[in-house]
């Protein structure tokens, strides 16, 4: 995803006893190979969590952030294969906080040396004990413990961002697109919480999938910016190009909102016993459809257009014609065969990635001024 020619480094002052040794101070492979691993792992959980919803897993564990009243992990003896797969969803829900953590981390290095570093581990360490205080406090008045402890370690957080924002100047657009995916994958957590506690309501759980989608989409922005020139940047294609582009994103927009609805109106809202959102299924797929035709038309003009006048996004909107015109398809051949749970979950990662591709796209619309 690396469009336009960078320096690996970032200039600045900093004293030869200001680093941690072990941790990069330019933007140099193993930074680069960390944000690919958030970016792939953001990918994969919306395809953990379709499949729990495809296969009917949403409830497998009944309770949160443990999985049965007793036990943090599924007994499979009682919870069986549901059990199994929601478990393994909430374990890769890990394994992304853990990436974007690390892509955090190596990111603030890179930009002030040890002192943001040390700075956001005391937040988190503030947090984490304030956390436990909560937990405990709340499960003595018989309060939902796991929940507040949840939020203490959320806003503490957030409040690390804005510190940490705050003392940023140089590539402040890294910073911010480090913390945001760590707040977001935090948040994801309790709103995944919320989904299991509200009996997997459909509208928690569309908002949970869009929340992802959003992930990957800012991954795969931070890999753009990791090799892009920082400073100010000039349009790069004619108004009529960039306006035409915005539009489409509001066509994509539309067509993933109305997908989300269908998804949640048809038979495979994560539970047998669960009940949908009241729409017409049959309906909402036609009204999806009209969206995706529009937004597959769009495409198709930009990409002949930028390749007519050998513009910049020529080479992803090539890209992301190849995923409409992919989506396009399964989305047909799924509503024709039934909707097969494996079709919709092609059809849920696929979105994910045309909209990473629409991302990158818009990222070309501007070049450095120098």
């Amino acid at each position: 995803m690396n469009h336009t020619a960078a320096p690996d480094t970032i200039p600045r002052l900093r004293t030869p006893d200001d680093t941690l040794s072990w941790l990069p101070t330019t933007i140099d492979r193993r930074v680069r190979v960390f944000a690919w691993l958030s970016f792939v792992a953001e990918v994969l959980i919306i395809g953990t969590g379709g499949a729990v919803r495809l296969t009917g897993s949403g409830l497998g564990c009944s309770e949160w952030p443990l999985c049965t009243p007793e036990s943090l992990v599924p007994i499979l003896e009682v919870q069986g294969l549901h059990g199994a797969i929601e478990f393994g969803n909430r374990v890769m829900t890990g394994v992304v906080g853990l990436l974007a953590l690390a892509v955090l981390m190596l990111t603030l290095h890179i930009i002030s040396g040890r002192r943001l570093v040390v700075r956001a581990v005391w937040f988190a360490l503030g947090g984490i004990v304030a956390g436990v205080a909560v937990y405990l406090a709340a499960s003595a008045l018989d309060l939902p413990s796991a929940a507040l402890m949840s939020a203490v370690l959320l806003l503490a957080v957030l409040a690390g961002a804005t510190d940490s924002l705050r003392q940023t100047t140089e590539r402040r657009d890294l910073a911010v697109l480090a913390w945001i995916v760590l707040v977001g994958v935090m948040a994801q957590a309790v709103v995944g919480g919320f989904a299991v506690i509200s009996s997997l309501n459909p509208f928690i759980v569309g908002f949970h999938y869009t929340a992802s989608l959003m992930l990957v989409c800012i991954t795969a922005l931070f890999l753009v910016r990791l090799g892009a020139q920082p400073g100010p940047r000039v349009a790069a294609v004619p108004p009529w190009f960039t306006i035409t582009t915005h539009i489409t994103g509001l066509a994509l927009a539309l067509t993933i909102v109305f997908g989300v609805l269908t998804t949640g109106s048809g038979p495979h809202s994560g539970d047998a016993n669960i009940e949908r959102q009241g729409f017409d299924a049959s309906v909402l797929a036609h009204v999806h459809s009209w969206p995706g035709y529009v937004l597959a038309a769009l495409v198709l003009l930009l990409a002949v257009s930028a390749w007519v006048l050998k513009l910049p996004p020529r080479n992803w909107a090539l890209v992301l014609i190849v995923a409409i015109v992919v989506q396009v398809g399964v989305g047909v051949l799924q509503a024709r065969t039934g909707l097969p749970p494996l079709l919709i979950g092609i059809h849920m990662v696929l979105a994910s990635l045309s909209a990473a591709a629409y991302t990158v796209m818009v990222t070309t619309l501007k070049k450095p001024a120098a």
